[in-house]
Order: structure tokens, then C-alpha cells, then sequence
């Protein structure tokens, strides 16, 4: 069995000897990491001088560069400043040349207008002298006539007078006879237009009437029952019969509202029918509204029929007698179209009566004469040539259409039944009463009228006419020349529409005229 004690020895001894070892081979691992790392160290300070002055070498050249680069474009701007400066310089210089030959003709101008300006006064100085000398020897020529002629100068021009005034009374003679002769060929004519101009004074009672589109219910309950379930009757009247129906706050009542007038009967006719009979739904509105349109395309035939026999009237298209009847329900300030027709008709006939002309062609035209105005919202165009194309389409002879055509002077009258339904068309609607307006009114308008006239310069009278329909005014002669009167015509219209309130138009006529008067004894 072997010592312990050597064996623990010999182990320390070798434990030792490893440690040792190990403490060697680490020293020398040690010494060689630092030399490793010195090393790199040094290869990095190296390589970070390098890079250093790399990037500053680099810096410097870029700087450099930029430095040329911003020289370069400071060179092209300067040059560029110099080329503007030499071109206007260049356009100076010239300006200054050419002001200089500006001078140069002002000044040869201005010579020569010198130069003119003498020979003027020259030329002047010489005329006077002229003029002296032909005014002594016309004196002296006049002294050498009237002791050739054994006349003083006033015998002489009171001789000239008398051989003046037979000339004029010889010529004046001549223009008499002449006159005379037109006057009587033009007779017939102007006593025509003098009678209905006088006939237009003339002044019946009328009744105007209204179309009514108030519906009264029998109690507040209707209402709803017109409207129907969620509005499905009032939806269903309105698209049948093309008219607005406005159920308000207002007690027991509706209004039906359409520009069309007969539309606006048939509505009112076809709800009146459905509030008595008492069955309000959408099939029943339908059929009522139907059946009434029915009937009433018999009654304007039944109405326009009792226009035509009214009037005495024959051989009517029938047509024509339809749109008669739809005359009565349209109103013209509160006058009754188809009343106002045949009413212009009848003195259309007395007129024709009093002139000895055909009497049914001058009613014909005067019941015709307002046609277009139950078919003017259908087309475009005034209700004149409107009735005019109207009465042309169903036969119509020329007479008459141009009656209707021209009663408000959009053509030319062609005949004197034209000018006939002119003055019938005045007297029935345009005089006081016939169409809803006070009297108070009336009369205020046509004294503004005048007054506005008799305002300006040069007004010597001022009538308004015609129910306020013209104003005629008369001006001095010796105040507004002949070619004023156009402008004063429209200067007083134009006040007219800025200060009064009127219907329809008002014609400004102005007349000038110059009267020579001598009297008798």
C-alpha cells in the first residue's frame, strides 16, 4: 500500500505544476491579444487619417467646383445684363433720333403754317379792299340805274312786291284747285273716319262679369273627404282634370286654380257634382270629370251658337262657334270676352249701317275680332294674328281677317271694316264702366296724363282720349322744331310708364302745325 503523504504530494506537486501551466498559456494568449489589438488600433488611427484627409481633399473640390459653377452663372447674368443694357441703349439712341427728326418737321411745320398764315392776311387785306371797292361801285351802279330808270330804290322794291304778290296769289290759286279736287275724291273716305271718330264717344252700360273659382262645401268635413286617404282622391282630381285644387284654413270653401279657363269650369262643375252626390273615390272622379268634359263641349257649342243667332250671323265653321263659346268663360279686366264681341259686333253693324256698307260682314268682324284670346295660351303670338290664323283655317274670307289682324295695328288695315272694328273694339272696352275700374281712378289717371304733358316746354294743350287709351298734345311751332317732335313723343311716354299705372297702352301723338289766319272785312 503506498504513503499516503507521498501521494498527496506528488498531487499537489502536479496541481502546481498545471496551474502554472495554465497561468503561462494565458500570460502569453494575453500579451497576444494586446498586441493584436494595439495593432488594430493603430491600423484604424491609420485608416481614419487617411479617410480624413480624403474627405477633406474631397471637400475642397467640391467647393471648388461650386465656386466656378455659381462664377460661371454670375458671368452669364452679368453678360446678359449688358446685352439688355446695349439694347436699350441702342432703342434710347434711336428714340432720340427719331424725336430729333420729329422736331426738325415740327419746326418746318411750323414755318411753313407761318408762312400760310401771312400769305392769309395778305390775301385777307386784299379782299377787304376788293369788298370797298365792289360795295362804292354797286352804290354808284344803283345812283346810274335809278336816274336811267326815273325810280327811286323804294319805288322800285314796291313794284317788285306788287309783281311778288300776283305771282303768289296766281300760285296759291293753282294749289287751291288742286286741293279741291283731292278733297273730293278723298270724300267718302274722311267723312268715314270722321263719323266713327266721333262715334267713339258713344258709351253703353255693361255688366262685367267674373269666372268665379271659389268651391263652396257644405262643411269643413269635406275637406277631408276631397283629399281622400292619403291624398289619393285630390291627386287623382288634379290629374284628371288638369287643374290645381288648394284645400287651405279657409271656412267651407276650395279654390280651383288654372290658367286655362274652361279647364277650370269643368273642374269646377265636375267637383260640384261629386261634393252633391256624395261618392268621393278615385273611379268616380274619373267618370264624373269625364262625363262633364262631355257636356261641356256641348255647351260652348250651345253657346256659341246663341252668339251667332244673337248677332245675325250665318254660315259660321263650326269650330269656330266652339271657340266662340269658350269666350265666355274668359275675362278681360273683368269684362266678359263673348259679351264685349257681340257687343262690339252690334256697333260694328250700326256703323256699317251709318257709312252704307255690307252690316253682317262689319259684325262678322266684330264678333271674330277677340277669337285668338280663348286659344292665345295654346300658341305663340298676340291674340290678334293668333284669331287672324284661327278665322283664316276655317274659311274665312280676307275682309275678315284682316279685321281681326289688324284691330290693334299690328298690320296694316286693308279696308274700312278694319278701322270699323277698331273703334267698336275702343268703344266697348276701353270707355269708362265697361271694365272694372273705379271712376275716381279713371279720372285721376287721365289728369295725370295731361298733367305730365302740359309739363314740358313747348306744350301749348293736352287731351287724353279714348278712355285714356291716347294722349294727343299739341306743341308751339315757334317753340319745338319739326324734328323734335319724335323725341318729345318718346321722352313724355317714357315718363308715362315710370309715373302712372295703367292697363294695356297709351298712344302719345304729338301735332305741330303752323296756322296762317286773315281776316275780312
Amino acid at each position: 500500500m503506498p504513503n499516503p503523504y507521498i501521494a498527496l504530494a506528488i498531487g499537489l506537486v502536479a496541481g502546481f505544476i498545471v496551474a502554472a501551466v495554465i497561468y503561462l498559456v494565458k500570460r502569453n494568449t494575453a500579451f497576444k491579444l494586446v498586441s493584436q489589438a494595439t495593432e488594430i488600433a493603430e491600423n484604424i488611427k491609420k485608416d481614419a487619417k487617411t479617410e480624413a484627409e480624403n474627405q477633406k481633399k474631397s471637400t475642397l473640390l467640391e467647393a471648388r467646383e461650386e465656386w466656378f459653377k455659381q462664377k460661371r452663372i454670375l458671368d452669364e447674368e452679368v453678360k446678359e445684363r449688358q446685352r439688355e443694357l446695349r439694347a436699350q441703349e441702342k432703342k434710347y439712341n434711336e428714340r432720340l433720333g427719331s424725336l430729333d427728326k420729329r422736331l426738325d418737321s415740327l419746326d418746318k411745320k411750323e414755318n411753313s403754317l407761318s408762312e400760310q398764315e401771312r400769305k392769309l392776311k395778305n390775301k385777307e387785306d386784299e379782299l377787304q379792299g376788293k369788298k370797298q371797292e365792289y360795295e362804292s361801285i354797286l352804290v354808284e351802279q344803283k345812283t346810274k340805274l335809278a336816274e336811267v330808270a326815273g325810280l327811286s330804290r323804294e319805288e322800285a322794291l314796291e313794284r317788285l312786291r306788287l309783281e311778288l304778290i300776283s305771282t303768289a296769289r296766281q300760285v296759291a290759286a293753282n294749289d287751291a284747285k288742286l286741293t279741291i279736287e283731292q278733297i273730293k275724291l278723298d270724300a267718302s273716305k274722311k267723312s268715314a273716319e270722321i263719323l266713327a271718330t266721333a262715334i267713339q264717344r258713344m258709351a253703353v252700360d255693361h255688366v262685367s262679369e267674373t269666372t268665379v273659382s271659389v268651391v263652396s262645401l257644405p262643411s269643413d268635413e269635406m275637406k277631408g273627404r276631397i283629399i281622400g286617404r292619403e291624398g289619393r282622391n285630390i291627386r287623382t282630381f288634379e290629374k284628371a282634370s288638369g287643374v290645381d285644387l288648394i284645400i287651405d284654413d279657409t271656412p267651407e270653401a276650395v279654390v280651383l286654380s288654372c290658367f286655362d279657363p274652361v279647364r277650370r269650369e269643368i273642374a269646377r262643375l265636375s267637383l260640384e257634382k261629386l261634393i252633391s252626390d256624395g261618392r268621393i273615390h278615385p273611379g268616380r272622379i274619373e267618370e264624373v270629370i269625364s262625363k262633364t268634359t262631355k257636356e261641356m263641349d256641348e255647351t260652348l257649342i250651345k253657346i256659341g251658337e246663341k252668339a251667332v243667332l244673337e248677332t245675325n250671323i250665318h254660315n259660321i265653321s263650326p269650330n269656330l262657334i266652339r271657340v266662340l263659346g269658350r269666350l265666355n268663360y274668359r275675362t278681360s279686366y273683368g269684362q266678359n270676352v263673348l259679351q264685349h264681341s257681340i257687343e262690339a259686333a252690334w256697333i260694328c253693324g250700326i256703323l256699317a249701317a251709318e257709312l252704307h256698307l255690307d252690316q253682317e260682314v262689319a259684325r262678322r268682324a266684330g264678333l271674330l275680332h277677340d277669337l285668338g284670346k280663348a286659344v292665345d295660351h295654346e300658341f305663340d303670338g298676340t291674340h290678334a294674328i293668333i284669331g287672324a290664323n284661327l278665322a283664316r283655317k276655317n274659311g274665312e274670307g280676307k275682309l275678315i281677317v284682316n279685321a281681326i289682324e289688324a284691330h290693334h295695328e299690328e298690320v296694316e288695315a286693308l279696308s274700312v271694316y278694319a278701322a270699323l272694328v277698331q273703334a267698336s273694339d275702343a268703344i266697348s272696352g276701353a270707355r269708362p264702366g265697361a271694365r272694372r275700374e273705379m271712376l275716381e281712378t279713371y279720372m285721376q289717371r287721365l289728369s295725370k296724363l295731361e298733367e305730365i304733358a302740359n309739363s314740358v316746354e313747348g306744350v301749348s294743350k293736352s287731351y287724353a282720349i279714348q278712355a285714356g287709351r291716347e294722349l294727343r298734345i299739341i306743341v308751339e311751332p315757334s317753340i319745338v322744331e319739326e324734328n323734335q317732335t319724335p323725341l318729345l313723343a318718346t321722352e313724355i311716354a317714357a315718363t308715362i310708364e315710370k309715373q302712372v299705372q295703367y292697363p294695356g297702352q297709351i298712344k302719345v301723338t304729338v301735332i305741330r302745325e303752323t296756322r296762317q289766319i286773315a281776316m275780312a272785312k
